[in-house]
Formats: C-alpha cells, sequence, structure tokens
C-alpha cells in the first residue's frame, strides 16, 4: 500500500487515448493479465463507459483488447465490490485486514477464487495498491 505508481509509455499513450475518447478523470491504468484495467475517479463511471457502452466498444476496437472501467472508492470495501462487478454477492466485511466475500452461489465463488486462487490473490494485490489489506476470502 502507498507504493508509487508509475507509467511506462505505452500506458501513458492508452491513458491519453482513454481520456480524449471519455474525457473521464483517470486514476490509474494497468494490465490484470490480458485486460486493460481503467480506473477512474468517483462518480465517473457513467462518463467513462459512455451511453450504451460505447466508450468501451470504441476503446476495444482500436486498442485490440478486452478492456475493464472500474470506478475507483476510497471505502476499501466499496472499491472491492466495484473492482469485482459483474459478480453477485451476498455482502461483503472486514475485519483489521482481513476482508471476507460472501459468493452468492458456488460459481460465483469458483470465479472470485480462481484455479490454485490465483483470481483471489491477483485481487489482493489490486486492491493492495491502494489500500491495506493482508488477505481477501471468499466464503
Amino acid at each position: 500500500m502507498g507504493e508509487k505508481i508509475t507509467f511506462d509509455t505505452e500506458i501513458l499513450k492508452v491513458m491519453k487515448l482513454f481520456d480524449n475518447i471519455t474525457q473521464a478523470p483517470l486514476k490509474d491504468c494497468f494490465f490484470d493479465r490480458e485486460k486493460l484495467i481503467f480506473l477512474v475517479e468517483p462518480g465517473e463511471l457513467g462518463k467513462a463507459l459512455g451511453k450504451n457502452k460505447v466508450n468501451v466498444a470504441k476503446l476495444e476496437k482500436l486498442l485490440n483488447r478486452k478492456i475493464k472501467i472500474v470506478e475507483y472508492s476510497p471505502d476499501r470495501l466499496t472499491f472491492i465490490k466495484n473492482y469485482i462487478t459483474p459478480l453477485k454477492i451476498e455482502g461483503i466485511s472486514e475485519e483489521g485486514e482481513i476482508v471476507t466475500i460472501v459468493g452468492s452461489d458456488t460459481k460465483t465463488k469458483g470465479l472470485l477464487i480462481g484455479i490454485k486462487a490465483q483470481n483471489l490473490r491477483n485481487l489482493e494485490k489490486i486492491v493492495g495498491k491502494y489500500f491495506a489489506v493482508q488477505e481477501i476470502k471468499v466464503v
């Protein structure tokens, strides 16, 4: 948490393209495996997506890759909920630096955890860029 965020020239070009198309303030941009993640400031998700998600389609075509636009929140639990959307969860709670997500069904739990817990560890790494988090559990 609190690590300095740096961008290489490729990411800076992508961020500029995002800004030109959406006009939405961008907090961060990074790769999550094959997907490019754009983290927008609170309240800017609608602007970033565009009417009928037209901006998403335009960016995916120009960049030739899948993208995901996530709304940042200064609240750790809200940020996690925003990040895992569209997956439906029954609840989310925290105890110290341990976050517990209650999956709505077995399929959702499986998608959250991933093979050998790789999705869960990846989520911990991403959340850890912005918040103190020791572990994220799915029950």
